[in-house]
């Protein structure tokens, strides 16, 4: 009788554990090799296709992570969070500490990080994040990790 309450008791840890993992967030360098993936799709194969698998593909989303694109100007091209933002100027969106994180973005030659504050999609509340961005020709490919 112990050993199968042990068992189940330790069935029910794993599981728990399992589950866990499943609803932890994404960490910075994971943030970073789906930023590499995406500017690698991006140049493969091209905005058309690769803003529209960035939008709704599952191979850019995981969890709390998901890719973000943008033009030259600030304007954004695709969301994985938050599609009403494609097609807006963005240039001028500061976040909550009045950080102007597109600026800096757009600023970006090669690739590079940028921390600011935004909202998990996951936890809906205003959290630290450092975005991966890259550029890609006229685009600017980011995929960010939150720190809470």
């Amino acid at each position: 009788m112990k050993t199968s309450l042990f068992r189940l008791m330790l069935m029910a840890v794993l599981c728990f554990g399992v589950a866990a993992k499943a609803g932890e967030a994404g960490s910075p360098d994971e943030a970073k090799a789906m930023a590499v993936r995406a500017a690698a799709f991006l140049k493969q194969e091209g905005p058309e296709k690769a803003f529209a698998a960035f939008n709704t593909g599952s191979d850019f989303h995981d969890r709390d992570l998901y890719v973000m694109a943008y033009d030259d100007t600030g304007k954004c091209v695709a969301h994985g969070a938050n599609p009403a933002l494609i097609g807006k100027d963005l240039i001028n969106l500061k976040d909550t500490d009045g950080k102007p994180m597109l600026r800096e973005f757009v600023a970006i030659k090669e690739e590079g990080w940028v921390d600011y504050k935004w909202s998990n999609p996951i936890t809906h509340k205003i959290a630290p994040k450092t975005t991966y961005v890259i550029r890609v020709g006229n685009y600017l490919v980011g995929v960010g990790a939150y720190k809470e």
